[in-house]
């Protein structure tokens, strides 16, 4: 017989829409709860998804009986609201998985990861770009010299909204290729610079917990121990959707496009060759890569939920790689804020341990 967790999803907009989804056909999990401050969004959900009067839907968590018996929660909320709703969830004794960020405060983030582990309890962040397959294959390709040796990197990440009232486009979009780079080059970079652009929020965003105006514009510059530097264009004010990131090597360019589904990865091979005081190209093709089948939210689930069982913290997505994520964020805001100046990233690595007892309640 197959131990369902129970899980509760808190947060009942597009993303908690998405977790209450895979949660209900996932053949280790119950939903029991279904948590979000607007009564309207409930109802919305309980229509869209049909949901059956045994789940709870709550407007906070207080309120749910512990007859429930809540093993973990799943948090989708607004990031500022993070810290308060992981804390409250790992002193209940719940497991937690969040979305990203972590929180927007890396010293909160840290504090986190410590209770977490004091609590023996997990707390795995939704990284989902991380449990894509094309970013798997991605890595494959660069750490097998696939591209050769390699020189530069750059992402767009670009659309027309949707525009975050708590945080700029910075912190709402550079995650995603942060966690990317740092997961093919398996390293953190060592410098970073931001600068960016204001339009839509610029008294609104002195409300924000950013305690600034909310940058509809960034760009981006990573700097690696290796010389590697990656630029990345963020713009949620932009109709031309783009979610592109791709690294150039000695012997090809490997190129992940979300875009594209039908070649969402692709290597275009090529080089220059020197004719006189005239460069050429050379040796041009364009490869497509196949990569694993699934959708990367169902692999994030099922990661948790083995965790879960295993009781060792996550490899790929722990609280402690959120931290780190979280971290390099405040320091390309810092840079954000001094108007592009360059700022080192000085959080040394953690290690998380493995957690000392069983894990399930």
């Amino acid at each position: 017989m197959v131990n369902k967790t129970k899980i509760a999803v808190l947060g009942a907009g597009r993303w908690g829409t998405h977790l209450v989804r895979n949660f209900l056909k996932h053949p280790k999990t119950v939903v029991v709860a279904v948590v979000d401050r607007q009564t309207e969004r409930l109802a919305a959900l309980g229509a869209s998804l049909e949901l059956n009067n045994s789940i709870l839907l709550a407007t906070d968590l207080a309120s749910i009986p512990k007859s429930t018996q809540i093993e973990a929660v799943a948090i989708a909320t607004p990031a500022s609201t993070h810290y308060t709703l992981i804390k409250e969830a790992l002193q209940r004794g719940y497991h937690v998985l969040a979305e990203k960020p972590l929180t927007l405060d890396v010293n909160e983030c840290l504090e986190l990861c410590c209770f977490a582990q004091q609590q023996q309890r997990q707390l795995m962040v939704d990284h989902t770009y991380l449990f894509h397959p094309a970013v798997w294959r991605a890595g494959e390709v660069i750490k097998s010299g696939g591209i050769g040796e390699l020189r530069y990197g750059y992402a767009a990440r670009t659309h027309l909204g949707p525009v975050r009232w708590d945080v700029n486009a910075l912190w709402d979009l550079a995650i995603h290729d942060l966690a990317i780079f740092n997961s093919w080059l398996g390293q953190m970079p060592i410098k970073v610079k931001a600068s960016g652009k204001v339009w839509l929020q610029r008294s609104i965003g002195k409300n924000s917990p950013l305690d600034q105006d909310l940058a509809d514009l960034v760009q981006v510059t990573l700097i690696y121990a290796t010389g590697f530097e990656a630029f990345i264009h963020l713009c949620w004010l932009n109709p031309d959707k783009q979610r592109r990131l791709s690294v150039v090597g000695t012997e090809g360019t490997l190129i992940f496009d979300e875009m594209s589904p039908e070649a969402p990865l692709t290597i275009e091979h090529g080089c220059l060759e020197s004719n006189g005081n005239y460069f050429t190209p050379a040796g041009q093709s364009r490869q497509v890569l196949e990569i694993e089948a699934g959708q990367p939210l169902e692999f994030v689930c099922d990661h948790f939920l083995a965790h879960l069982d295993s009781c060792q913290p996550s490899p790929v997505s722990s609280g402690w790689v959120g931290t780190e994520l979280v971290h390099i964020l405040q320091c390309l805001q810092q840079s954000l804020q001094l108007g592009g100046q360059l700022v080192t990233v000085s959080l040394p690595k953690f290690r998380a341990q493995p957690l000392p007892s069983r894990c399930r309640m």
